[in-house]
């Protein structure tokens, strides 16, 4: 059986404007993602690896991969340790309109 090929952005941009849970869902969801994206840039940065920075956490280095992966959502209280513990935090910005 041959592959199929889907435009996702076309199906997500149809599901979004047909289905109102799935359009709120699948917008939080890219901020998280994008946070959870800063942050892992934040540690190549800094040069620290995945298991040091488990380390500096008391997490473990699976914790820490799965996060980074989007596999699990971290708490607030852990994504902040996890920023504390590569010298950033997290700080609440008024949007800009526009």
């Amino acid at each position: 059986m041959p592959f199929v090929s889907a435009d996702m952005d076309k199906v997500v941009g149809v599901k979004r404007k047909n289905e109102p849970d799935f359009k709120r869902a699948w917008d939080d969801s890219r901020e998280e993602y994008r946070l959870i994206g800063e942050m892992v840039s934040l540690r190549k940065l800094e040069k620290v690896t995945q298991e040091e920075l488990a380390e500096l956490t008391g997490s473990k280095q699976q914790v820490i991969s799965r996060i980074e992966k989007k596999e699990n959502s971290p708490s607030l209280k852990s994504f902040c340790n996890l920023l504390g513990a590569l010298g950033y935090e997290l700080q609440i910005v008024k949007r800009s309109k526009g």
